[in-house]
Parts: structure tokens; sequence; C-alpha cells
């Protein structure tokens, strides 16, 4: 299939900055996002012909819907790509566009003195004679998840122009905040109305995601007791110091770095203090209910038992639940998944349903009561100078989600 304005359109994506801000206090976290669902997607969605565009300004999403080609009643299937990108820098973003990968050189981001080098990511390897896209070596190049946004646009125009292809209605969500993890819980399921949806989020050709893990943060407060170190003797309670006796309490193996595959971890994220306070921030991992729950009871008994040892309440902790395993609820709805799976075998593609380690807004929405399973993107090392995706990834992206209408309304006949 030809889809001749993708590229085109996401050149234009990754050069505006849309990037969150995980500190601001309005919502959507940055107005430059925003302003990139308003100003560019919104205009180019009225365009093409789209039905009901408007922006949600409850959920920070723009909403938009490709009419159905048929009279009978079919589910109604949504698909989602997230507008803003990660923490790291989003400015002036100049996309380099390599026609023709040999696939075993390095390739050279811009002008810089970075490469993307097969010997370091090996998987450059197996986009012999395609087209790469990368950044110019000191900016991210927004592929997570401009990728999804072209491709749901490129989706969306194809459809249009190709009245012929019998389908149900489709809905379009363009998301907010999906990078520091606060979008998906404004979502508006009830203004989207779809029965099912797909979040176009992912990796390589494929991949697709519909187990997480379950997720849980948590902080402690630790109040010191400070007094001159020359009489500090029997007196002194250093908070950095208790800090650090609480962190070698846990399983010292069950961290990010040590783990892999289905294995969970405690994650330090910061720890900053004085002797006479401190403070700590962690996230918990497991892709069982069980297992996190395990996990929480351990923070709390050491929490606990220290204050128990110190006589008074020197550790205060504050813990929170902020995804679960979607998996336990899509194992409900195993149509979905199969859906996605008849797709990818359409285009003779690899399935690779290896659980996510981390978590995706359709972990969020699965359990807000919007089933949603993830599909490849073809974005590849996300969030940095290195990311970089493939066009002909992003075509197939666009070839399953034509593939799944058709279904859908194939299978609802």
């Amino acid at each position: 299939m030809e889809y001749s304005n993708l590229l085109p359109r996401f050149l234009k994506y990754v050069k505006v900055n849309s990037r969150s801000d995980e500190h601001a206090e309005r919502f959507p976290s940055s107005k430059r996002e925003e302003d990139f669902q308003k100003q560019v997607i919104m205009p180019e969605l009225k365009e093409l012909g789209l039905a009901d565009v408007h922006y949600n300004q409850q959920a920070g999403c723009v909403i938009a819907e490709i009419p159905a080609t048929i009279d009978r009643e079919v589910p109604v299937m949504g698909f989602l790509a997230h507008c803003d990108t990660a923490d790291f820098n989003a400015t002036n973003v100049q996309p380099q566009v390599h026609e023709n990968y040999d696939g075993q050189s390095k390739i050279q981001l811009g002008d810089s003195d970075f490469y993307l080098d097969p010997e370091i990511f090996p998987k450059l390897k197996n986009y012999r004679g395609q087209t790469i896209i990368t950044a110019s070596g000191d900016t991210l190049l927004g592929g997570d998840d401009k990728c999804g946004i072209a491709e749901l646009v490129t989706l969306a125009e194809y459809l249009l122009n190709h009245p012929e292809i019998k389908h149900g209605k489709i809905r379009l969500a363009f998301t907010p905040d999906e990078e520091i993890g606060t979008g998906a819980s404004h979502f508006d399921v009830a203004d989207f109305g779809a029965e099912f949806a797909f979040t176009v989020d992912g990796e390589a050709p494929g991949k697709l995601d519909w187990g997480t893990f379950s997720a849980a943060q948590f902080g402690l407060d630790i109040q010191g007791v400070n007094v001159h170190p020359a009489v500090a003797k029997g007196q002194m309670i250093n908070a950095i110091q208790v800090g650090i006796d609480f962190q070698k309490q846990l399983p010292q193996d069950e961290v990010p770095e040590k783990t892999a595959g289905r294995q969970g971890f405690f994650h330090l994220m910061n720890f900053s203090g004085t002797v006479d306070n401190a403070h700590l921030d962690y996230i918990i991992r497991d892709f069982e209910r069980t297992g996190l729950k395990q996990r929480k009871q351990l923070v709390q008994s050491l929490v606990n038992k220290m204050n128990k040892d110190f006589g008074v309440e020197r550790i205060k902790l504050k813990m929170w639940d902020q995804y679960y395993n979607m998996a336990d609820e899509l194992e409900k709805r195993m149509d979905i998944v199969n859906l996605a799976r008849a797709a990818y075998q359409a285009e003779g593609l690899t399935i690779n349903e290896e659980p996510v380690r981390g978590g995706t807004d359709g972990s969020q929405l699965t359990y807000m009561g919007l089933p949603c399973p993830n599909l490849f993107a073809g974005e590849e090392n996300m969030h940095g100078r290195f990311e970089y995706t493939v066009l002909e990834s992003m075509y197939q992206a666009v070839d399953v989600m034509v593939n799944m209408v058709k279904m859908n309304a194939e299978n609802h006949h």
C-alpha cells in the first residue's frame, strides 16, 4: 500500500516541540502539547474530512471519527496515540532521513559526534534496504509517539480515500501526558464512544502488548536528630543513614539493573536530604497483583519495624497504586487480542507478545472500561538522542490497522 503523505507528515510533527512537563500544575502539563493538538493535528483532521473533530478540554484530548462505510451494526473500535514526548531535549528537532540503509554502517546523527552503531544497536541490521529516520544528535526524535500520530492520521486519510473498504465507525484520540503517566486518568471514555480500542505506541513490527507490570509508588520522609558531631554520641540520628539502612533491607538483586523478563523490582529513583531530614522516592513493579501486594507489605513492615526500634514515628510512608496489569482484564476479552493477532499474521509478521516491563495508557484505560491493548508503531531506542524509526515499519503499522478495521466488520457480518 502506498502512503505517500506519511513521511512528510511525520517529519512535520517531530519538528514541533510537544514535550510534557512532570513539574507543571496545569493539565495538559504543557501549553506546547495543547498547541500541537489544536494548531497542527485538529486542522489537518478537519481538512481531511473526518467527522466530529473536537477538543475535549476535560481530557486534554483531540477526538475524531472515521465514519462507517456499512449500514449494519459493527462494534465501534478506536485507536489512540499520545502527543507528548519524553523528558529529553525536544527543542529544534532536526530529523535526518537515511534512505536504503546498508544494514552494517554506522549512521552519523546530523553533524554531531554521535552515531547509531549496529554493533551497539543490533536491531539496525534488520532494516537493510530500508529508510531509517533519526534526529541530529542533540535532541530526541519524538517518534514516541509521533509515529503513532502520523499513522493514525494516515489511516484516516487512506480510509476516507477508499470508501469501498467496508468498515464500521472508527474513533481516533490524540492524548496528552502519557510520558508522565497522568494523561489517561483524565480520559473521557463516554465521549470517545468506542467499545474497545488500541494504543499505537509500541516498538518494532510484530510487537503486541496486552500484559504490563502492576505498579505502585511510595515516598519516605525521615526526620532525624541533628546535633553537633562533637557531642553526637547517643543523640544524633542521621536521616541520611536511616534512608541508607532502609534501602539495604530491600532485596538487593530485585532492582531494574539486575532483573529482566517477568521479574519485578524495587527502584530507588530519588534520595535527597541532610542529617536533619531526608526524602526517598521509589517505584515498585510486579507482573502479578499478589506479588505487588507482597512487595508493598514488605515496605510497610520495614517501616513499622524501624519506627518501633526508634520508639517514635521517624519514617513517614506514603504509598499508592499507579496501575495494574491489563492482562488480568484483557484475558476476559481475548477476541480483541485475537483481532490484532490475525491482522499481524495477515501481514506475515512474527508476533512478539512479551509483557511490557512498564505500563501504557492502555493499562489505565482498560480498567476504566475501555479494553485497550497496544500495537507497534515502529519506535526504537525511545527517549534519547539515539532514537530512530523505520519508514517501512510505519507503513506496516498502517497496513495492520487497515486489516483490523476490515476484519472487525467481517467478524460481525
